[in-house]
This record gives structure tokens, C-alpha cells and sequence, in this order.
């Protein structure tokens, strides 16, 4: 690579090339950040997958994991509380969502590890900010990457030349894949795919530029180009080679994991999947449609596992769970929940180390009607970064925080 080559040109003649391929937008970015890894010359060996759910909206955590056995739940809830009869229990204390069947089984099994009381000094209930804080696991200013998308331009920085190292399912980019060097492609969905790299025309062209003459500079973001769209007509005809065989039900949570076990049973290459679900914004009429997505999300989260481990792939998968925030302790008058603060995190998985972590939830100490968080949840991300991904957390989070024995 020539000296003068600077990281703006590439990006500049990287956009060219790719805008004059009727490339997707994404590419030139992700060409740019092949050649920053290859210049680098060593390569990282492949290890765990992460599958993050997003629960979009502001999950209700005391209705998810109950703790039923406190009278205060129900003077607080006296229409929302889950009736004891009707509680999944697991402890003494703590019963799941009478919906949550398959992650019950999965938790007598050691599978689920339960974070409780989990967030941030000084909560913020504001959708947006909230979750740019979670996203950008900044509570105490706005960044302009995200957690993953950081933890990707370190491993980009180590030589990782793998364009669809991490993906994402979703319409719109999450801020947690935004990165300074790496770029993360996202899809509403794996027919994007098809309609993304399946322009015959398209691909004649990138391969006529790429042999013809061009400068130094040029030719390597061509090379580049040319390799990031060889891993997407890859993954193309990879996962036209699987159908999955769980029953994943109807809901936005089926389809998404259902695509994501389809990714992760043709894709080896992939190490890391980002997807939400929307709909947790349970203001009104709450225990109807709480109810269809814990069953959503149930039905979903237990078919992956099932078809991981069917595949033998289940040793090396873990999937976070997380929300913005949680609801308030106590029912509105409009029998819902309102913003509140802290609440459970799930990380689920054969390596998973099950059971309950941190304090039961305390409704006799109360911030404003809200739970105090015992636990911040960069402490969770740093887990799963070092103790999962083999990571760096201390760079990804600008600082180190403690890891919990979740694995």
C-alpha cells in the first residue's frame, strides 16, 4: 500500500467505486474497513457467537421475573400482579411470566442466568436517551459508536478480515453497531439478501473494474470491494442451503430468531447477530398484550436454542437479553405500567452459568416508585466481551468494570 494512501482517500475512492457499481451503501465502508484489517497482516480464530435481543419499548421486569412471594408486589399491582397459582416458580421467592414454559425448562436446565436490578446511576425514562445510553453504554455522555460496533474496530484493529464478522436485523442501523472503522451491515430481514447481491450486472461490473487498470490506491479498495461482496454472495447461497425445523410460532420474535438460526447454522463466519423487538411500551391494557409477547418471545427464544443445540452449536451460543428500562413498581390507572428504572437482564445458553445474580427486587425501597439498580449494566457487557467474545471491555467501555461468574 502506497505511503500517500491516507484512510480519507480510501473512503473517498472507496465511495466511488462502490456508488459506481450500484453496490449497496454499506459496502464501500465495509471495503474500507477489509483493507485497514488486512493491512494489518494476522488473523483472530473463531470463538463464541452473541445473539442480542432488544426488547424494545421498556420491558416490564417485576411481571417477567415475579417475585411472588412478597405482599408488596400485589399492594402494588393489585389488577397486574400475576396471581401466585398461576407464577412459574423456580425459588422460593422468584417465578417467571406464566407464558415463559420453554425459558422455564431452559432454566431448570442451568441455561438462563437471571441479572437483576440492572442499570445506570441517575435512570433516565425517556425512550430515545435511554436507549442510546444502553446502546452507546454511555450514561454519562453521548458517543458516537456503539458498544459492539467498538468491540468490532478492536477486533478490525487485531486483523479480523471478515466483512460479516457481526450483522444486524433490523430496518434502521441500532446506534450499538455504529463503529469508527468497522461497518456492520443490517437487513429488515434475510430476503434483503437476496435482493442486496442478486444483480447479475452488478457483479459483472465490480469484477471488469477490478482487473482493469487503476492506481495502487485504487486497486486495494477494488480488491476490498470485490472481497465484501464475495462474503455477501456467500452468505446468499449459504443460507439457501438450510430451512430451520423448530416451530418458532407467528410472532416478530419467531421470525427474527428463526432468521438468526439460519444465519448461525450456514454463516461460521458470523459472530455476532443484533435484533428487537417493539411493542414493551405497556401504558394501557397491559396484561393482554404483555402476555402475547412474553409468548412471542417464549416461543421464539426456545425453538433457537432447541435447533442450536439439535445442530450442535449450542456450546458456542449465548443470547443477551436486555430493555431500556423497566416499569414503574406500581399499576397506573390506565392498567398499565409507566417508565420506571432497573430490571432484569437474561443471558441464556449452554455455557451459561444458570441461575439468579444480585439482590431479589426490594419494594420496600423504592426511588420514586421505581427499583434501584444493584447492578450496572456495563458490568454485563464487560462480561460478555471478555469472558465471552474475548474482548477488551476496558477499551470498549472506557473503563473496567466488574464481571460476574455468568459462564
Amino acid at each position: 500500500m502506497s505511503q500517500d494512501f491516507s484512510r480519507r482517500d480510501l473512503l473517498q475512492r472507496g465511495s466511488m467505486i462502490a456508488v459506481g457499481l450500484a453496490a449497496p451503501a454499506w459496502m464501500s465502508s465495509i471495503a474500507k474497513a477489509d483493507v485497514l484489517r488486512q493491512a494489518k497482516g494476522n488473523k483472530i480464530d473463531p470463538d463464541g457467537i452473541l445473539v442480542v435481543c432488544q426488547l424494545s419499548g421498556g420491558n416490564d421486569g417485576l411481571n417477567t421475573v415475579i417475585p411472588y412471594a412478597d405482599p408488596k408486589y400485589y399492594e402494588l399491582r393489585p389488577s397486574l400482579g400475576i396471581k401466585g397459582e398461576n407464577v412459574l416458580r423456580i425459588t422460593d421467592k422468584l417465578g417467571l411470566h406464566p407464558e415463559l414454559t420453554g425459558l422455564e425448562k431452559l432454566y431448570k436446565e442451568g441455561k438462563v442466568a437471571v441479572v437483576q436490578n440492572v442499570g445506570y446511576p441517575r435512570p433516565n425514562r425517556s425512550h430515545f436517551q435511554s436507549m442510546d445510553i444502553w446502546h452507546m453504554a454511555s450514561p454519562e455522555k453521548p458517543l458516537p459508536t456503539g458498544w459492539i460496533g467498538r468491540h468490532l474496530d478492536n477486533v478490525a484493529a487485531k486483523g479480523d478480515a471478515n466483512p460479516i464478522y457481526a450483522l444486524g436485523l433490523s430496518n434502521d442501523k441500532p446506534r450499538a453497531l455504529l463503529a469508527e472503522d468497522a461497518s456492520i451491515p443490517c437487513f429488515a430481514s434475510l430476503a434483503d439478501i437476496q435482493a442486496m447481491v442478486g444483480d447479475p450486472d452488478a457483479e459483472k461490473r465490480l469484477r471488469d473494474i477490478s482487473s482493469g487498470a487503476m492506481s495502487d490506491a485504487e486497486r486495494v479498495v477494488a480488491a476490498a470491494n470485490k472481497s465484501a461482496f464475495d462474503a455477501m454472495v456467500l452468505l446468499k447461497s449459504q443460507l439457501n442451503g438450510f430451512a430451520p425445523k423448530q416451530e418458532y410460532g407467528t410472532s416478530k420474535f419467531g421470525a427474527g430468531f428463526k432468521q438468526i438460526a439460519q444465519l448461525i447454522a450456514t454463516s461460521p463466519q458470523t459472530r455476532v447477530v443484533y435484533f428487537s423487538v417493539g411493542g414493551f411500551d405497556t401504558h394501557a391494557r397491559q396484561a393482554e398484550s404483555h402476555a402475547a409477547l412474553m409468548k412471542g418471545f417464549n416461543e421464539g427464544l426456545y425453538a433457537f436454542q432447541k435447533e442450536m443445540e439439535a445442530l450442535g452449536k449450542a456450546k458456542k451460543l449465548v443470547t443477551l437479553v436486555f430493555s431500556e428500562f423497566g416499569r414503574r413498581s406500581y399499576e397506573n390507572a390506565s392498567g398499565g405500567t409507566d417508565h420506571g428504572a432497573a430490571a432484569p437482564m437474561m443471558l441464556v445458553g449452554s455455557p451459561v452459568k444458570g441461575g439468579f445474580y444480585g439482590p431479589n427486587p426490594n419494594l420496600q425501597d423504592l426511588n420514586d416508585g421505581d427499583l434501584k439498580f444493584a447492578i450496572d449494566f456495563r458490568q454485563v457487557y464487560a462480561t460478555a466481551l471478555d469472558d465471552w467474545m474475548g474482548g477488551d471491555s476496558g477499551k470498549v467501555l472506557g473503563g473496567k468494570f466488574q464481571t460476574l461468574p455468568l459462564f
